[in-house]
């Protein structure tokens, strides 16, 4: 997928996908609606952070969690 470009769908891709990798349970707080296209750049490095990784701590994900609040519109 071609992320260079914002839009719902990158946006969407990049949200479904981070929920997913940390298993999160408020899920349904992330929506990709919820997301400034004026920030998808920093969506971009956070995605791409977290597809790198393969586990994660309990600290991480509470601040991978909080930053993706911070990107919220």
């Amino acid at each position: 997928m071609n992320l260079s470009q914002p839009s719902v769908e990158n946006v969407t891709f990049m949200i479904e996908t981070i929920k997913d990798k940390l298993r999160m349970a408020n899920g349904d707080a992330m929506k990709p609606e919820n997301f400034n296209a004026t920030q998808y750049e920093d969506l971009v490095y956070l995605y791409e952070m977290v597809k790198k990784r393969d586990t994660f701590s309990p600290s991480e994900m509470q601040a991978i969690a909080s930053e993706l609040g911070n990107l919220r519109k």
